[in-house]
């Protein structure tokens, strides 16, 4: 069965709660939960006239395809009540999907890898806590390396 990786962020709300909820919905709906990283405070990324982030990554069985995940992540932000006001703003829950397995796509919808991957450090570490050593489909190097990079271009600006 694949695994595929799906980072959870929030700044509206009881943050931690909204997390939970996201992952209870997730299992609730037949997806595998087989990891869970610690929960980091995080900088807004982009728009930053906004509150701070809670943000985690997990890692998931599913048997179906990266679009029916997507949908699904979709659905669940819209049952949590995720309202798009802005690009990159606020949100009571973001549920992105990272990595599927190995598979690559570029389409209107879906971007496997995720395109902003590797310059999103709030993404970067907690998906470093739970696949430090899984190397992304596009062969840029693992999770952990793409952490180092990024912090050494971050340190350096």
């Amino acid at each position: 069965m694949p695994i595929a990786y799906i980072a959870l962020g929030s700044n509206l709300g009881e943050k931690k709660e909204n997390l939970l909820q996201a992952i209870a919905l997730l299992k609730n709906k037949g997806v595998k939960i087989l990891q869970v990283s610690s929960f980091l405070l995080t900088k807004p990324y982009g728009v930053i006239d906004q509150p701070d982030f809670l943000n985690g990554a997990l890692k998931i069985e599913y048997d179906k395809s990266p679009e029916e995940l997507l949908e699904l992540l979709l659905e669940i932000e819209q049952e949590m009540g995720r309202v798009r006001t802005r690009h990159w703003g606020e949100r009571v829950i973001d549920l992105d999907l990272l990595l599927f397995g190995q598979e690559t796509r570029k389409t209107k919808k879906l971007t496997l890898p995720h395109a902003d991957l590797e310059n999103r450090e709030f993404v970067l570490a907690p998906l470093a806590e739970i696949a430090p050593d899984i190397i992304t489909p596009n062969g840029h190097g693992t999770i952990t390396e793409l952490l180092i990079k990024l912090r050494k271009r971050d340190v350096e600006k």
